[in-house]
């Protein structure tokens, strides 16, 4: 395992190396919390939200400001398999001395934790002044395993989408599919307390609710109990999707198709 936290501490300092590029590039979060924030003062004040979803407006804003980190923060592969397999550098990849999907995962954790942390620290200045104080220091200490976990789902998600490549060359359509249903059964822009209850139900059935709303949800209610089953769910989805992405991987690898480089 050497190698690959070798590799995960290049691409950390490689990020390092630019910190103005990764600053500019957070600034986002700033404009979707005050889109968010202008959106649920308004929901809030006419309506008996908050009952329905058991959080004041303040938690409401950290639920979304760790939601964006998430969605923001996460590693991104699809788009560099992609592009891998077009101009043909994929050949040498996969002749190299690793492992391919690992190599990607640790490089794009060691490229998620910067962005996250530069994402966070401008949200929490955001949120902190237009909402008030974040949630207890415990609700941050279990956001971090929860999140970790979450960003190995989705890799594991954005890798398969990645390996179409192989067959197809082009999964822009594929990633984009992926990316509504993250964002809508994932409770991004809608926690899913405010689903119907057998939306609800069927949300908390797939694997996207435990990308986004379930570590979301337990930062502004940090809970032992939730805590470990939400540990516990996402392990399972984690090994059962790991295990579909390493099959997925090999009968790609002989099907693919090179027409660049």
């Amino acid at each position: 395992m050497k190698k690959y936290w070798s590799i995960f501490k290049t691409q950390l300092l490689n990020n390092l190396a630019y910190p103005g590029e990764m600053f500019w590039r957070s600034l986002a979060i700033v404009i979707f919390m005050w889109i968010f924030s202008s959106l649920w003062r308004v929901t809030y004040a006419v309506t008996d939200v908050e009952t329905s979803i058991g959080l004041p407006l303040n938690s409401i804003m950290w639920y979304f400001m760790l939601a964006e980190v998430i969605e923001l923060g996460k590693p991104r592969l699809a788009n560099a398999i992609s592009a891998a397999v077009k101009d043909g550098s994929i050949a040498y990849l996969l002749n190299k001395p690793f492992n391919f999907l690992l190599y990607h995962f640790s490089a794009g954790i060691g490229d998620s934790l910067v962005r996250a942390l530069m994402l966070a620290g401008f949200g929490t200045l955001t949120v902190w002044a237009i909402a008030g104080p974040p949630p207890p220091w415990t609700g941050w200490l279990m956001a971090l395993p929860v999140v970790l976990l979450a960003w190995s789902i989705h890799f594991c998600f954005n890798a398969m989408i990645g390996l179409l490549a192989f067959v197809t060359e082009e999964v822009a359509p594929f990633e984009w599919i992926y990316q509504k249903f993250v964002q809508v059964m994932g409770g991004l822009f809608i926690p899913l307390d405010l689903f119907p209850a057998w939306l609800r139900t069927f949300a908390n059935a797939l694997p996207f609710a435990y990308i986004v709303y379930g570590p979301a949800r337990l930062f502004v209610q940090p809970d032992p109990a939730r805590f470990a089953a939400l540990l516990g769910i996402q392990a399972g989805w984690l090994a059962v999707l790991a295990l579909i992405l390493y099959f997925v991987y090999q009968r790609s690898v002989q099907r693919l198709a090179i027409n660049g480089g």
